[in-house]
């Protein structure tokens, strides 16, 4: 299953909605699973100011948006690139406002796709920690990564030296 924010593998976190009971199917969405406890608190805030709008308890003005990460802020900036190139073939001198709805969708899916390839593309490269002492590599598993105890090959005890016979 993918997580329900960011679309990376879920790992073992999820949801819970404690409004039903204990065998309530309810209580237990099965698509609302998360990769990380980051992406399950982002979920938690989104889901409890939508449910206190739709409760009538706030007004919708009064819902706070979550701040963005560095890594976020850096994703929306290169979505600045495909919003130019989309609305560029659209026509600049053509305001917003009188867009058709296949133009909106058109711009709309540009910058969507660039934000979700930058979040994926920061996501892989973070995936693995970095070895102390090598340069990083995107993948260590890669079979053109540098092994990180290649250089013991020749020093294991319990085998014979390569060339050496008894």
């Amino acid at each position: 299953m993918k997580c329900w924010i960011c679309k990376r593998q879920a790992r073992g976190y999820g949801h819970t909605d404690n409004r039903h009971g204990v065998g309530d199917p309810r209580r237990y969405p099965i698509d609302w699973v998360f990769c990380s406890r980051r992406c399950q608190e982002a979920f938690h805030a989104l889901y409890g100011n939508w449910l206190r709008v739709r409760e009538g308890h706030t007004d919708i003005k009064g819902v706070a948006m979550i701040d963005p990460s560095d890594v976020e802020l850096a994703a929306m900036k290169q979505c600045l690139k495909a919003f130019g190139e989309a609305a560029g073939e659209i026509g600049f001198a053509k305001p917003l406002g009188e867009y058709s709805e296949a133009e909106a969708l058109r711009v709309i899916d540009a910058i969507v796709t660039r934000y979700t390839e930058a979040m994926v593309a920061h996501h892989e490269v973070s995936k693995y920690p970095p070895v102390r002492g090598l340069p990083p590599t995107p993948d260590p598993l890669a079979p053109d990564a540098v092994h990180p105890f290649a250089d013991l090959e020749d020093d294991l005890p319990w085998d014979e030296p390569k060339g050496k016979k008894p």
